[in-house]
C-alpha cells in the first residue's frame, strides 16, 4: 500500500508542476493575445518572418529551445546579463526560470488559438463597432475580445495542460532541482535513472496522465460553451 503513495518531495513535484504551469500561462497569454490580434488584423513588412518565430518553438526540439533560453537569459547573456547586474534578477536554475521555458514552448499554441478564434469571428461587428464612434481599444475591449473568447480560454487551458508535460526546454535551461525546478516530468525522469524505480515512475505517470485528460477535458467543454453563448 505505502508503494503507492508519493513521497513528500514527490507531491512537491506536482504542487511545483501546477505553479509552474500557472505562471508560464499567466505571464505569456495576454503577449500571446497581442500577438494574434497584430497577426490576425494587421498586413505589415516582415509578417511572414513574425509568424515563423512565434510558431518556431512548435518545430524545434524542446533542448534546443532551452538552450537557447540559456544563451539569452543566462547570467552572462544579453538579457539574462541585464537582468541580473540592474534588478539582482536570475532566472537560470530557478523556478521562474522553469515557468519562462514553458511559457516560450507553450506561446505558439495560445496565439494560434486565439488567431483562429479571431479569424472566425465576423469582421462586420468591428466595422459596425467602428461606425458607432468606438476608437480601437474600445473595440478591442468590447468587440475583439468577447468574440475571441473561446479561443482565449481554450489556448489558455491546451497552453497550461502542455506546461505539465514539458521536460526538454525545463531540464536544459532551469535544470533538475528538487524543491525548485523539478517538475513532475522531471521527477519521472529521476525515478527511472534510480534501479528498481519503475513502479515510481509509473505512479508519477499515472498523475501525469489525469492531469492532462483533465485538461483536454475542460479545453473541449469549454470550447463548446462559449460558442454556444456566442451563437456559432
Amino acid at each position: 500500500m505505502n508503494s503507492l503513495l508519493l513521497s513528500t518531495e514527490e507531491w512537491e513535484a506536482v504542487r511545483l508542476t501546477l505553479v509552474v504551469a500557472a505562471r508560464a500561462v499567466g505571464c505569456g497569454l495576454p503577449l500571446a493575445v497581442l500577438t494574434a490580434w497584430v497577426l490576425a488584423r494587421y498586413r505589415f513588412p516582415g509578417r511572414p518572418i513574425v509568424d515563423a518565430l512565434v510558431h518556431l518553438p512548435l518545430v524545434l526540439p524542446p533542448v534546443v529551445t532551452g538552450w537557447l533560453l540559456l544563451i539569452i537569459f543566462g547570467i552572462r547573456g544579453p538579457v539574462g546579463s541585464l537582468l541580473y547586474d540592474w534588478f539582482g534578477l536570475r532566472l537560470v536554475f530557478t523556478t521562474a526560470g522553469a515557468s519562462l521555458a514553458c511559457a516560450v514552448m507553450t506561446f505558439p499554441v495560445m496565439v494560434r488559438a486565439v488567431r483562429l478564434s479571431l479569424e472566425a469571428a465576423d469582421p462586420g461587428l468591428e466595422q459596425a463597432a467602428q461606425t458607432l464612434g468606438a476608437g480601437r481599444f474600445d473595440r478591442l475591449a468590447n468587440v475583439t475580445l468577447p468574440l475571441a473568447s473561446p479561443g482565449i480560454l481554450v489556448g489558455a487551458i491546451v497552453a497550461y495542460a502542455t506546461s505539465l508535460g514539458e521536460f526538454g526546454a525545463v531540464i536544459t535551461f532551469a535544470a533538475n532541482i528538487a524543491g525548485q525546478t523539478q517538475t513532475l516530468p522531471l521527477a519521472i525522469f529521476t525515478a527511472l535513472q534510480v534501479p528498481g524505480g519503475e513502479a515510481k515512475a509509473g505512479e508519477l505517470s499515472l498523475v501525469s496522465v489525469v492531469l492532462a485528460l483533465i485538461g483536454l477535458f475542460l479545453s473541449e467543454w469549454a470550447n463548446k460553451r462559449l460558442n454556444a453563448v456566442l451563437g456559432r
